[in-house]
């Protein structure tokens, strides 16, 4: 814990890597490598995961079922080209969007916190703001309510989000200001009190009903509708609009929040609208997949390596990291095992775990030990 600690007041533990050129010319360089690099895969997962799957597309099958929504032109019901259609555009389009989305979005808000904070380990499901989202969906499917409409389970999922980003950030303020250490502090205090909610509600409802809940704690896009997206894609942009726009507060805030201050950021201000703007992120993403933990902590630190500690350059390579990173888990998901349907919240706390348990690690070495 006191190495974690350790690491949130050291502003200087976001700047990437040590040894990494520090050429203003040769960082841009590798940001547009990493950003068409990074382009070329999510495009490159979109086709592979319009292909594979319980029923296997060719790319003819792809292109003739985009020229047919463009052109307007009818299939006959019940012939291959229909079942194509159907097959694309009621279950692989919507979900390998919908991945994309919230994948890009949980990277942001990964990268926003870290920077507002200056604390290398704040992730989303870290502090506890997924878990306040999981609490909130909970409590709407033990009602029964969620159980009725998924839209209700989304909308309670959405606003315990926000209610455990209102609550961690104003615990987390003494004296009109916000502490680092004790921001770590309140998400571990949140996460367990959404956890016990969970629990409790998990308790209390019946044996269906509990199953959904704990199925929704996994995370999955089996199910996912392309109305969901009407909802959760203007959020999303929306909010990473509104990140990339306190790109350059961020980077000055990385100097110190007295140097900061001197440059004219307002900190407490800019950490506000970056609470909202994670609480947005966070809530559009776990909306209608469920939890889905590490990937606003693995994306921004490994684009970190390659692009440096700015902001502008940090966001919308994490966004496309993101987006790629879920794409696959999901691909994975959809078909590691055949005629099953493998909890995509899963494969990422696989992936995600033992980077955080490096990162933790890394802080000891830093610090010279836990104590």
């Amino acid at each position: 814990m006191s190495a974690l600690i350790t690491l949130s007041k050291n502003n200087g533990s976001l700047s990437g890597n040590p040894d990494q050129p520090s050429h203003p010319n040769q960082r841009r360089r590798r940001a547009a490598i990493l950003l068409t690099g990074l382009s070329f895969i999510v495009l490159l997962l979109v086709v592979i995961s319009a292909m594979v799957g319980q029923m296997s597309l060719t790319p003819a099958q792809i292109w003739s079922s985009l020229g047919r929504l463009v052109s307007g032109q009818p299939v006959e019901p019940g012939s291959q080209a229909a079942t194509a259609d159907a097959v694309l555009w009621t279950i692989r389009w919507p979900r390998l969007a919908l991945a994309g989305l919230a994948g890009a979005s949980l990277a942001v808000a990964g990268v926003l916190m870290q920077g507002a904070f200056g604390n290398p380990l704040a992730e989303p499901g870290v502090i506890g703001v997924s878990a306040g989202a999981a609490a909130g969906a909970s409590a709407a499917v033990a009602l029964g309510a969620g159980l009725i409409n998924p839209w209700i389970t989304a909308g309670a999922a959405f606003v315990g989000a926000l209610v455990a980003t209102v609550l961690l950030y104003s615990l987390s303020r003494s004296a009109g200001r916000t502490e680092v250490v004790t921001l770590v502090l309140m998400g571990i205090a949140v996460n367990a009190v959404a956890g016990a909610a969970v629990a409790f509600f998990t308790f209390m409802a019946g044996r269906g009903a509990s199953q959904e809940i704990v199925f929704w704690q996994m995370g999955s896009l089996n199910g996912t509708r392309g109305a969901y997206l009407w909802l959760v894609a203007p959020l999303v942009l929306a909010g990473i609009a509104a990140a990339m726009g306190l790109g350059r507060q961020l980077d000055l805030l990385a100097l110190g929040e007295r140097s900061a201050r001197h440059l004219g950021v307002d900190v407490e201000r800019l950490r506000i609208l970056a609470c909202l703007v994670i609480a947005v992120l966070t809530a559009s993403a776990v909306a209608f997949c469920g939890v889905i933990a590490f990937v606003g902590l693995v994306v921004p630190h490994l684009v970190r390596l390659v692009v440096g500690p700015s902001h502008r350059l940090l966001m919308p390579a994490s966004a496309l990291g993101g987006a790629g990173l879920l794409m696959l888990a999901d691909l994975v998901a959809r078909n590691a095992i055949a005629h099953a349907d493998l909890p995509i919240g899963m494969l990422t706390a696989l992936v995600g775990g033992p980077f955080f348990f490096y990162l933790l690690r890394r802080t000891r070495r830093r610090a010279g030990g836990w104590a």
